[in-house]
């Protein structure tokens, strides 16, 4: 009788697309980093059924990037060991998950499940949205030179869903040149998470 071993393998990739959709302007075009032990029970909750671990949240951040007196930057590593993992400094952040009765803008703060047909891998594409008026205590205008401000964002990460909002775990983590966001900008970012699933069949008979 064949004895068969059938193996299989899931890669996770992001990459990730800050722009200004007034003149799409480009702002980050870039790839992100895996919380691998943190994404792996997202998907084991997702596809269990269960009420939490899900991509619920999009966090922002400034506190992965520093300046020296010559103006040089510095980034820190992203995070992306040890299940309580975080941003370095979160200081926003907006529900993203259409299906959550918290979420202010389902239209403009959302998820895309993409698949084509016969390929082995599925993207999931998280948009979200900063309006004009978003964060409500923003600077008026996108000149700041800190990067102690708590809206000039260098680092950004999704969150699943614990059940109560700002409680889940990092699953991403990308870090960036600093970005304001100001009440003279919008700011969208596309995030793409590509899934995808690998098996070698091998007949040992």
């Amino acid at each position: 009788m064949a004895n068969f071993n059938i193996t299989g393998n899931v890669g996770i990739q992001g990459h990730l697309k800050i722009w200004d959709p007034s003149n799409n302007q480009i702002l980050i075009n870039k790839r992100n980093s895996i919380h691998y032990e943190n994404f792996s029970e997202a998907l084991a909750k997702s596809i269990s059924d269960r009420t939490t671990g899900f991509i619920a949240e999009m966090h922002f951040g400034n506190g992965a990037a520093s300046v020296d007196t010559s103006g040089a930057i510095t980034y820190l590593p992203p995070n992306t060991t040890g299940s309580n993992a975080d941003l370095y400094n979160p200081t926003y952040y907006k529900i993203v998950d259409d299906n959550n009765s918290l979420n202010t803008n389902p239209a403009r703060n959302k998820f895309e499940v993409r698949h084509i047909s016969g390929q082995t891998y599925t993207d999931i594409l998280v948009t979200c949205l900063l309006d004009y008026g978003e964060p409500s205590d923003q600077e008026a205008f996108d000149n700041s030179t800190s990067f102690s401000d708590d809206y000039t964002f260098n680092e950004l990460g999704l969150k699943s869903w614990a059940g109560t909002p700002n409680t889940g775990k990092l699953l991403t983590h990308v870090i960036f040149s600093p970005v304001q966001k100001a009440l003279n900008r919008l700011i969208q970012v596309d995030y793409t998470i590509r899934i995808s699933a690998l098996t070698n069949f091998i007949d040992n008979s």
